[in-house]
């Protein structure tokens, strides 16, 4: 579970969200940061009951940056008003899907399975298993707790049809799809309780078929 205090933090960035307040409350982050790196590696021992790779891995590996790149944002906020961890093969920065935890108080907290925005040649090898594999992809997708869980699939989608396929295609709305994303919301009230990094795992274990079809494509 997620320490109170680590939450309390994260509400207060989000209202100060500035270098000044940033500087004067640094212990309070790194107090924080610390509890948020032991619950992240707590994840990685139970994920590796579903990939053995993830037992190697150091929490460092998966946990991004509190602090915002604003050379080309309108935003010019310098943090993130979260924490967050991505769960992959080789890491946060793995060209693989994966699992991704998103900590923001506020109702703002989710955790989420598969590939966001992947490069042109891994979105077409993506497509081309989702047309060639159809029936396994939808029995996947249909699954009757999966389907509960996850009613569909997030993320932007071609207006046009993609090249090479054709709109009687009977997986073209997926086809069309750049992003291949199930997302579940997580309540304030369940990041400190006992039983927060079981229910997530939980959670994660219904995405796996989802994340280990889309993982066919990666050599």
């Amino acid at each position: 579970m997620l320490q109170k205090t680590t939450l309390k933090f994260l509400k207060e960035l989000a209202e100060n969200n500035n270098k000044p307040w940033f500087d004067e409350n640094r212990d309070a982050y790194a107090k924080a940061k610390t509890d948020f790196e032991v619950f992240v590696k707590e994840m990685l021992g139970l994920l590796s009951a579903l990939e053995p790779d993830f037992k190697n891995q150091q929490a460092k590996n998966c946990i991004f940056r509190i602090f915002r790149d604003v050379r080309f944002a309108k935003d010019k906020s310098p943090y993130k008003p979260n924490f967050g961890a991505y769960f992959s093969k080789g890491g946060k920065k793995a060209n693989a899907a994966g699992y991704y935890m998103h900590i923001q108080p506020g109702g703002k907290c989710f955790l989420a399975g598969g590939v966001w925005m992947p490069e042109s040649p891994m979105l077409k090898a993506i497509r081309q298993e989702i047309d060639y594999n159809f029936e396994a992809f939808s029995k996947i997708l249909n699954q009757k707790y999966f389907k509960k869980l996850f009613p569909k699939i997030e993320g932007e989608a071609l207006k046009t049809i993609p090249q090479g396929y054709t709109a009687d295609n009977p997986a073209i709305e997926f086809l069309k799809m750049k992003s291949f994303v199930v997302m579940f919301p997580l309540p304030d009230k369940n990041l400190t309780t006992e039983d927060f990094a079981q229910q997530c795992f939980e959670t994660y274990k219904t995405m796996q078929p989802f994340v280990d079809f889309l993982n066919q494509v990666v050599a």
